[in-house]
């Protein structure tokens, strides 16, 4: 099992009693308004996710992470690492994510978080290139993009619901 401590956070693999508080979030407008169409996820949805993340975990040995805070012991979201298959023009690629709680927002948790998972991408998994997609008008997920060192690569159109993408990139040696 791989698990990633930060100052604040655990970053571990996903429990049964995450499926509850991961739908929470999934449930908040504002956290999904930047995610796929923008609709929220009910219980079976999230749950139907955190096992596909899971079956990313076991197929291609990287995935989505539950992110605990570790002052609480609450989860505070996810963070980590996924085949953006919605998106073939990029392919092949890794892409970073996350997504939190609200409670959680403005306090540089998900920079911590995402930190922690291009490290692990880039030493433990050995991967040259990360990707980051994020809809256009997004403005935080950009900004942590920029913190990780991430440059635009390109700008595309969701495939599946036609809204403006940014593409960044983080490359470690020539291709």
């Amino acid at each position: 099992m791989t698990t990633l401590r930060t100052p604040r956070l655990t970053l571990r693999r996903w429990r049964e009693d995450d499926v509850a508080p991961m739908a929470a979030i999934n449930a908040d407008p504002e956290v999904m308004r930047w995610v796929g169409d923008g609709s929220v996820h009910d219980r079976a949805r999230t749950e139907a996710g955190i096992a596909a993340w899971e079956r990313e975990w076991e197929e291609r040995g990287v995935g989505p992470f539950a992110v605990e805070d570790r002052g609480s012991g609450r989860l505070a979201g996810m963070a980590g690492l996924s085949v953006p298959a919605f998106l073939p023009e990029i392919l092949p690629a890794v892409e970073i994510g996350w997504r939190f709680g609200r409670p959680y927002w403005g306090r540089g948790l998900a920079t911590e978080a995402a930190r922690a998972v291009l490290d692990f991408a880039l030493r433990d998994r050995g991967l040259a290139r990360v990707v980051g997609v994020h809809a256009v008008g997004n403005a935080a997920s950009a900004a942590i993009m920029r913190k990780l060192g991430m440059r635009p690569e390109r700008e595309t159109t969701h495939p599946a619901y036609g809204l403006p993408l940014c593409v960044h990139v983080i490359e470690t040696r020539c291709s």
